[in-house]
C-alpha cells in the first residue's frame, strides 16, 4: 500500500516549520525508498486517529537544507513537532504502535500546555 499524500512539491524552510502552530508530523524519505513505502500503511493508520495533525512528506536527499537542519541520516525518519518544537523522533519505525505512541505524546504535550496556561491565568 502506498500513500496518496505526495511528497511536498516545494520544501518548506526551517523558519516556516518552526513557526507552524499545533501538531505536525514531518516524514523525511524518498519515493523510491522501499522502507519508506513499506512504512506508509502504519503511518496512515496512526494518522487516521489524529485528524488534527499536520502531515508533511519531505523528499530528502544530500544537500537538502530542511533534512540537514534536522540531522536526518536514515529514511524514513518521522519528526513529531508541537508548535515548531521537536517532541519526538522515530527512525525507521517498524509498526503503527510506535507512531501512535509518538502522536499521543504530541497531543499530550498540547494538553499539558493548555492545563499549565489555564493554571497560570488563575494565579
Amino acid at each position: 500500500m502506498t500513500t496518496t499524500i505526495p511528497y511536498a512539491a516545494t520544501e518548506p524552510s526551517r523558519a516556516d516549520v518552526d513557526g507552524w502552530p499545533g501538531a505536525t508530523l514531518l516524514e523525511f524519505g524518498a519515493p523510491w525508498c522501499g522502507m519508506c513505502r513499506s512504512t506508509q500503511p502504519a503511518i496512515a493508520g496512526a494518522l487516521a486517529k489524529h485528524a488534527d495533525v499536520r502531515y508533511v512528506r519531505i523528499e530528502d536527499a544530500s544537500g537538502r537544507p530542511l533534512g540537514r537542519s534536522f540531522g536526518i541520516k536514515l529514511w524514513p525518519t518521522l519528526v513529531f513537532l508541537r508548535d515548531g518544537r521537536e517532541i519526538h523522533r522515530l527512525v525507521r519505525p517498524r509498526d503503527g504502535a510506535a507512531i501512535e505512541s509518538a502522536l499521543q505524546r504530541v497531543g499530550a504535550e498540547r494538553r499539558v500546555a493548555a492545563v499549565t496556561s489555564s493554571t497560570d491565568q488563575r494565579g
